[in-house]
């Protein structure tokens, strides 16, 4: 794994910024791949999601009757996420949250939704990240991660992520059930970010 995290890592502060406009990841509908999850029965109980952005993978929860929490570091995407749910008429919690701490939420989640979260973070910030999950996640509750795979050309944007890494990282209480090359879709082009689709499950304690 890298030993340290590339200079085009952003800071919260930067992140937040990004959203006094449109950031590339802001697509204003759901990823596909979170789409296609959601209509084959997958996303069960309550659902979390981690970096929740501008809210569509919270919302495309909620619209499917699920009980769902998005937290973000920026508060101007927990703000455009808000006023999506009071436009569309759904009763969705956001908090502004870091996702390093989410013990401190004191609730406890089936599922956990992550697009584009995991990538961001610095090999130790990966380690607090699974920890903070393990703290809200039942026995038995369903990871699904969206990152951008080692295969993605270029050094724009996020860390790379090998599936090696991810298997690493979840090592310790979860099951990698499976990896799969996916897309990310941004509004950078119609040909999208090379990805994986990582599906986890916690195990029973």
């Amino acid at each position: 794994m890298n030993e340290s995290p590339p200079p085009n890592v952003h800071t919260p502060e930067e992140f937040d910024e990004m959203y006094s406009g449109t950031p590339p990841w802001d697509i204003g509908r759901p990823q596909p791949a979170f789409e296609a999850l959601a209509g084959a029965g997958e996303l069960r109980g309550r659902v979390l999601d981690a970096g929740c952005g501008s809210g569509e993978h919270t919302l495309m929860a909620a619209q499917r009757g699920l009980e769902a929490v998005g937290i973000d570091s920026s508060p101007r995407a927990i703000e455009i996420a808000r006023r999506k749910a009071r436009d569309r008429g759904l009763n969705v919690h956001f908090l502004v949250h870091n996702a390093l701490d989410l013990a401190s939420i004191g609730e406890a989640f089936d599922t956990v939704l992550d697009s584009g979260l995991f990538h961001v973070f610095s090999d130790e910030q990966r380690a607090a990240y699974v920890a903070s999950l393990n703290a809200v996640t039942r026995p038995g509750a369903r990871y699904f991660m969206l990152c951008f795979s080692e295969h993605q050309p270029g050094d724009f944007g996020p860390r790379r992520v090998t599936q090696q890494e991810i298997r690493d990282n979840f090592s310790g209480g979860w099951r990698v059930e499976s990896i799969e090359p996916t897309k990310l879709e941004t509004t950078l082009g119609p040909e999208g970010i090379i990805a994986w689709l990582a599906r986890i499950t916690r195990e029973e304690d």
